[in-house]
């Protein structure tokens, strides 16, 4: 079982921190009151963004609590302390391994089961934003029943 899970997009506004709420909601209703930390970080972040609120709605309409979130840049550090580094894009991958080369075997895509990327919805309409996050809501499904096994 893995404790700590790192999601990483591009800017962290809206499919990282999005993925780590559903990861949130989606373990608790599985594992209960088991540990588990799950967050997020972007590989070009602002620091101190707030989520998209278009996916803040999105969540909400799914019952997923969105909290408080501030974006951040991913750094050596938090990939070092991740048991576990999930990226949205399968490229990205290859762009976590190059800031932290010893997280080769423990980076991995979101869509790997599936062999798909997450769309960036970012400034696009609504469905593409509904279509992000139902991708999303399954992918996160199929990771926690492999990892919470």
């Amino acid at each position: 079982m893995f404790k700590d899970v790192l999601i990483v997009c591009h800017a962290n506004v809206c499919r990282s921190p999005a993925a780590a709420q559903l990861f949130r909601t989606r373990f608790r209703e599985q594992a209960g009151e088991r540990a588990g930390t799950f967050h997020s970080a972007g590989l070009r972040a602002l620091e101190g963004e707030d989520m998209d609120p278009v996916m803040q709605r999105l969540l909400t309409e799914r019952g997923v609590a969105v909290g408080e979130h501030r974006s951040r840049r991913l750094t050596r550090r938090l990939v070092r302390k991740a048991d576990l580094v999930l990226v949205t894009e399968r490229h990205q991958v290859l762009a976590v391994e190059r800031i932290e080369p010893s997280a080769y075997g423990k980076v991995y895509a979101l869509g790997n089961w599936e062999n798909s990327d997450v769309a960036d919805p970012h400034g696009l309409d609504e469905a593409a934003y509904r279509e992000s996050l139902e991708l999303m809501d399954r992918l996160v499904k199929g990771w926690l029943s492999r990892i919470c096994q």
